[in-house]
């Protein structure tokens, strides 16, 4: 069943159902640093399934915010990239970063109350600008 809301514009409405499903949003800014293979988006997402990372890429393509190009071999490599529109969540990524940044201070303020950032990990914003140490992949 499709939630609507009628005092929220339908664009808006938009954009949060694809947010709304788990890893989109990090898939997308993963995918800001430029077109990557299905193993190296995983290895920087690390507690992503295999299965799930592929359906997630799949219905990204299907919305045309991802890209899905097939490398000629031997061997034959698959990369994903962002289209257009899948680049305009750049903005979008900095803006939930300034935000989450306002949450943790709220929560620190607050205490620390339940149900607050404490211990939130930075952005998707705020890890690209430090460099990424390699860690090996989990799982097959």
């Amino acid at each position: 069943m499709k939630r609507s809301c009628q005092h929220l514009c339908q664009r808006f409405q938009t954009a949060m159902s694809v947010l709304a499903k788990p890893w989109n949003g990090l898939i997308i800014a993963t995918l800001e640093e430029g077109a990557l293979r299905f193993g190296e988006i995983g290895e920087r997402l690390d507690a992503i399934s295999d299965r799930m990372l592929s359906s997630r890429l799949k219905e990204l393509e299907a919305l045309g915010l991802v890209e899905r190009r097939v490398l000629p071999g031997p061997p034959v490599r698959v990369e994903y990239e962002l289209t257009a529109a899948g680049r305009g969540f750049g903005e979008v990524a900095q803006a939930i970063s300034r935000w989450g940044e306002m949450l943790a201070e709220s929560a620190a303020r607050a205490g620390g109350a339940k149900g607050g950032a404490r211990g939130a990990k930075p952005g998707p914003a705020a890890k690209r600008a430090r460099p990424r140490a390699a860690q090996p992949r989990k799982g097959p």
